[in-house]
């Protein structure tokens, strides 16, 4: 996707991304607009100028690396060691000074593409962690309460809670969230 205010320079970059292989699914001169078309498009990348009008492409970049659209790379003619750390700090993956070498444009592209999906990738293994752990807090803490109340080891406490899972078909957690509840304890105690 190409958010990029002067008309000339979003057709030539968009010329030069299809000669490259690449297809340019939304195009736009406003950041404002830029933001609401990668939300409804999700494009792998957003090429974004830093001046436009309605938001700045830092603005953007901001939106949209916030909310995980897609991987952002700043055109810009500005090569200015500050506003080159804006754009990172916005979540830019890559900048690119205007005007560019074709050459530098697709290794760009390509990192930029690259590193979302990695960043991705490790957010998705985070929070699938952060759930293991959650699930973890919870069976130890129901097995602390089928040892302290009803004297079983702990061995025993947790063949219970995986066993009545698999008999019940439920998740562990959600039988220990019921011993933790009081709606479930071993059978004779």
């Amino acid at each position: 996707m190409l958010a990029e205010d002067e008309a000339i320079i979003r057709l030539d970059l968009k010329e030069t991304l299809e000669e490259e292989g690449y297809e340019v699914v939304g195009e736009t001169g406003r950041g404002d607009e830029a933001v609401a078309l990668a939300r409804e498009i999700k494009p792998d990348l957003a090429i974004l100028d830093i001046k436009m009008p309605g938001l700045d492409g830092l603005e953007v970049a901001r939106e949209l690396t916030r909310d995980r659209v897609c991987a952002v790379l700043i055109l810009s003619a500005f090569s200015q060691r500050d506003l080159i750390e804006r754009a990172r700090d916005a979540g830019a993956l890559a900048y690119l000074v205007k005007p560019f070498q074709r050459s530098e444009l697709v290794p760009a592209v390509e990192v930029a593409i690259g590193r979302f999906r990695e960043l991705r990738a490790l957010t998705e293994l985070t929070e699938s962690l952060e759930e293991q752990l959650a699930t973890r807090k919870v069976i130890d803490r129901a097995k602390g309460l089928l040892i302290d109340t009803y004297g079983l080891s702990e061995s025993d406490a947790f063949s219970f809670i995986q066993h009545t899972a698999m008999s019940e078909r439920a998740t562990m957690q959600s039988v220990a969230e019921r011993v933790l509840a009081g709606e479930l304890r071993p059978e004779g105690l």
